[in-house]
């Protein structure tokens, strides 16, 4: 049964690898303030850094000034998101020593890139996350930064070690599965410099470090809690991308879509075996444009990086392939993808970056009943049971959206059908460091209902009311 049908490490030295890094202070800001300490920056193992301080840290300064992206972080939210303002401090880019270079952000062409902002008022605490999709380092800029920074949060991020659509170059044809697992410790690598930069800026290392993320970010923070909780104290999950060895994963849902979608809108029995691998009745709306730009695109990238062999010399495959559609096409289509069949090499790749469920640090879970490219059905349902299974369930709630999407930016499209879920994600944020740093209980697990009406671009009020617990949480 569906686990939501409810009833409604030691740090590493203070020495730095720097090739090149300098002190920049585009505000022209004097000594201190929010610029104070700039100058004993130096993050650990990075082979460049740069420095600068500005008396704003929203990413639409930032982006103004060309110190964050637009594109990066376009679709990820609805038009009419609010965000406060992420205050004056320090932007600290830079990139760890590696040997790709698919990340080209101000023409370094390097990648292991990762940004670290400091606040002119920290709260004393610190929050990482990986870029989702195959973004870069910038792509949690308006969902994430700029209210992080308001709160006071330190705030960094990693652009996992590879980007873009042939982020599968990375090391998958020698080894299949490298790029995601690189993914792995390029969180970690940011966390262990982050506490120390943190503590070269305001003098003492973060009290609380959280580790979050949305998509391929949620999967990372799903990772990271089960893997490296030495490094964090807790976590929330926008939406992980869920990964095991013998299903559910992307290959076992995405091939049927590309199949059945063409003729799912008109034949009830293509429709159902949509349903059947996950896809939720009353997601239809987004099958047109998730079928044109995340389905086939998504397959064909990741199918590249676990199993290059399936179609030969090809690189990830050829777009919208459907064997015996036009002569010359290869035989090996991956609309026509069979995980359950391919060999064994492919399924321990798979493995190699599988999860258990097994976590070690209290975790929310949001995710949209409505999401068309993660299947809540083949995702975070599961993900939830496997984290009972494993004994886990005290330390995870699990917080259903109701009329949620993958990205929020659908609401702008389907304003009636599709909610956004980050007013939800922040309120969840909120729960789990109360749960954390003063024992206040969150919320039980539940289906957080669409209001009738109001800002549902800004606001979660549907989210019941924490339970008062006795003393501190679970902490590390």
């Amino acid at each position: 049964m569906s686990a939501r049908r409810w009833s409604l490490v030691p740090l590493v030295p203070l020495v730095p690898l720097l090739v090149a890094s300098w002190l920049t202070s585009p505000a022209a800001a004097a000594p201190g303030g929010h610029c104070a300490n700039a100058e004993a920056i130096q993050v650990p193992g990075a082979e460049l850094q740069r420095v600068e301080c500005h008396t704003d840290l929203s990413a639409t300064a930032l982006a103004a000034k060309g110190r964050s992206d637009v594109s990066d972080w376009a679709g990820l939210h609805s038009k009419q998101t609010v965000n406060p303002s992420a205050g004056a401090g320090i932007q600290v880019d830079g990139y760890f020593p590696d040997d790709s270079t698919t990340n080209t952000t101000y023409g370094w062409n390097h990648d292991a890139q990762f940004v670290i902002r400091l606040p002119e008022e920290w709260n004393g605490q610190l929050v990482v996350t990986g870029a989702p999709g195959v973004r870069k380092q910038y792509a949690p800029d308006y969902i994430l930064s700029d209210w992080m920074l308001s709160q006071g949060y330190a705030y960094a991020s990693t652009d996992k070690g590879n980007t873009g659509t042939s982020f599968y170059e990375n090391g998958s044809r020698s080894a299949p599965g490298q790029a995601v697992r690189e993914w792995h410790d390029r969180v970690s690598e940011l966390t262990i410099a982050a506490e120390q930069v943190v503590a070269q800026r305001y003098g003492s290392r973060p009290s609380y470090t959280w580790m979050t993320g949305i998509s391929n970010g949620g999967y990372l923070t799903r990772w990271q809690l089960e893997n490296r909780p030495d490094l964090f104290d807790g976590g929330v999950d926008w939406e992980g991308t869920l990964m095991t060895a013998e299903g559910p994963n992307l290959f076992t849902y995405l091939p049927t879509a590309l199949r059945e979608y063409p003729q799912a809108m008109a034949d009830p029995a293509a429709r159902q075996r949509m349903y059947d691998v996950g896809f939720e009745p009353g997601s239809e709306v987004l099958w047109p444009d998730h079928h044109a730009v995340y389905w086939d695109l998504t397959q064909r990238t990741y199918r590249e990086a676990f199993d290059p062999g399936y179609d030969g010399a090809t690189e990830a495959g050829t777009p919208f392939c459907r064997t015996g559609t036009a002569p010359g096409t290869p035989t090996a289509c991956d609309a026509e993808y069979d995980y359950a069949s391919r060999p064994q090499e492919v399924k321990d790749a798979v493995a190699s970056v599988s999860l258990t469920g097994d976590i070690r640090r209290p975790m929310l879970t949001l995710h949209g009943d409505l999401d068309a490219l993660l299947p809540i059905n083949a995702d975070s349902d599961v993900y939830t049971e496997m984290i009972a299974d494993s004994g886990r369930a005290r330390l995870h709630r699990y917080y259903v959206i109701e009329d949620g999407n993958h990205v929020d930016d659908r609401h702008d499209l389907y304003p009636t059908e599709i909610r956004p879920i980050l007013p939800c994600y922040r309120e969840a944020f909120q729960r789990l460091t109360s749960w954390v740093t003063t024992g206040q209980k969150p919320p039980v697990s539940q289906t957080v209902t669409r209001p009738a009406g109001g800002d549902v671009a800004n606001t979660c009020s549907q989210l019941a009311a924490p339970t008062r617990g006795g003393g501190k949480g679970p902490g590390r």
